[in-house]
Order: structure tokens, then sequence, then C-alpha cells
């Protein structure tokens, strides 16, 4: 059984997730974890000198919250019947990320889908940046990052972003490879850069993810740097049509350390299809 956290503020970009969520992973027997985040710390602000008043705050927050998780429940058992997903709503008053961490341990998490935009203000759950902040605190699963523009219909299509230069263990890639197989999905392996000609450890590592795609239909491009990496794969991303791209988490940081490019994070604000950010063993 597959496990998967489901994090909603409750927004139609949350709710574009889930039902993402469910439809890629239609035929896999899943127990998901619908949790939502509120953060009290947030609104000591408001005035930390009437504990009383915080205190009433505090419990309206969380019957709110646990409010809107039994309607989502109430709402996915009259309407979503497949019998291979089970679902359970979580309700913490903390951090998203740190209200993840503890969650991904407990229920010994395989992945997490989450919307990379959401609700503002009080809600104070996504604030936009909280998909790079849970990419740089949950280091050991996956997550995959879905644009509230992004309507998922099929999985035709998989672009995985490489630069050659490490090798990839061979369970690494277990995330991506199970979803390419689960919807029969041909993968696009991209290389960008400003120079095609690969060293001998490069090419090494090509030949070893030639042999981890072997069972797949798959193919190799070569993409000239234009701009940025995280611009150069965009344009490559909107101009093919395709359902997600996949990046190991870490693998870029070659380009900060040269030309200063936080590329996965830009990827995480800025795509138009769902990213699956791979922990790096």
């Amino acid at each position: 059984m597959k496990k998967i956290i489901l994090p909603t503020d409750f927004s139609e970009n949350a709710w574009n997730s889930i039902f993402t969520a469910l439809k890629l992973y239609a035929n896999i027997t899943c127990q998901f974890y619908i949790l939502n985040a509120y953060e009290p710390g947030a609104l000591r602000p408001l005035g930390t000198r009437v504990q009383k008043r915080l205190d009433v705050i505090y419990d309206s927050l969380s019957k709110n919250s646990e409010n809107e998780l039994s309607e989502i429940l109430k709402y996915l058992k009259i309407h979503h019947k497949n019998p291979k997903h089970s679902f359970e709503a979580i309700s913490i008053g903390d951090s998203l990320e740190e209200s993840i961490t503890k969650v991904s341990s407990e229920k010994d998490i395989d992945m997490i889908i989450m919307g990379t935009q959401g609700a503002t203000g009080a809600k104070q759950v996504f604030l936009g940046s909280n998909t790079v902040k849970v990419l740089n605190t949950v280091k050991k699963i996956p997550v995959l990052a879905v644009p509230d523009s992004f309507n998922f219909q099929e999985l035709k299509n998989i672009i995985f972003s490489t630069d050659f230069m490490r090798t990839y263990d061979k369970h690494e890639l277990n995330p991506l490879l199970e979803l390419a197989n689960l919807w029969n999905s041909k993968v696009e392996i991209v290389h960008v850069s400003e120079e095609f000609k690969l060293n001998e450890v490069q090419q090494t590592n090509k030949d070893i993810l030639e042999h981890r795609f072997s069972k797949l239909e798959y193919g190799f491009q070569d993409l000239p740097f234009k701009s940025s990496t995280a611009y150069t794969i965009g344009q490559y991303v909107s101009n093919k049509k395709s359902d997600i791209l996949g990046i190991i988490r870490h693998q870029h940081t070659f380009w900060e350390k040269i030309i200063g490019e936080p590329v996965v994070k830009k990827i995480a604000f800025h795509s138009i299809i769902p990213v699956l950010f791979l922990p790096e063993k």
C-alpha cells in the first residue's frame, strides 16, 4: 500500500492537487492522509498580551480545521468510489513543513502531493514559498508539486532533467519509474548545457540511466542553455506538452556554485506542469 500525504488549506489549488493524486494513482492501493496545518504562532502579533484572546483564536482555528477536513472526507465518501483508496484526516497546529515531517515519520509516508500556490491571509498555509520550505525540510520523501492551473488527465509523457554528473542509486528513480510503468508513459531524459560533449563520468552515468529506463520507452534530448537552466527547461516543457517533470532534488547544486542559479526553487515556483522532486539518496 502506498501512503501519501495530501496537504490542504481548503483552497481550490489544494483541491486540484488532491484530484490530481486520486487520478494519478487510481489503479494503486493507497492510504491518503489529508493534512491541514494551521499556524497559531503567526497570529501572535495581534495581541500577545491578551492570552485569553489568543486561546480563543487558537481554538477557533482548530475547530475550523477539523470541520473543513470533515467536509472533505464527506465529499470524498460520496463522490470518490475507488475501493483502492482510503482516507484519514489530520489537523495539526504547527507550520506545514513541521507537520509534514511529523506525519511522515509516524505514518511511514511514501510521497507528498501538494499545490504550489494557495490561499493567503488568515489561513496562513501555503503562502507561495511553502513548497520550497517543504522541499528544504523533508529531504527523504518524493514531493509532487502541482501548479494551480494544471488539469491532469493522463500521464503520456514524462521529462526527466539531468546533468549526468552523478550516479543514480538503484532505487532512487523508483517513484518516477513506477508512474511511467503504471501509465505506460514515454520518458524523455533532457540535458541542459552549453557543451554537450560528455566526460568519462557523465558518459558512465548516462549508460547507467539507459539501464534504469531500459524497460520503458525513453529517449535523450540535449537542450542548449538559454538565459538560465530553469528557463531552458521551462521553455522545453511548455513546447512539448509533457505531463510531469522529474528532477533529483539536489542534483543541480553545481549550477548554483557556478552561476548562482537556484534551479530547484525556480522550477518549484514557475513550472506549468507538476514537478516530481526525487530525494537524493
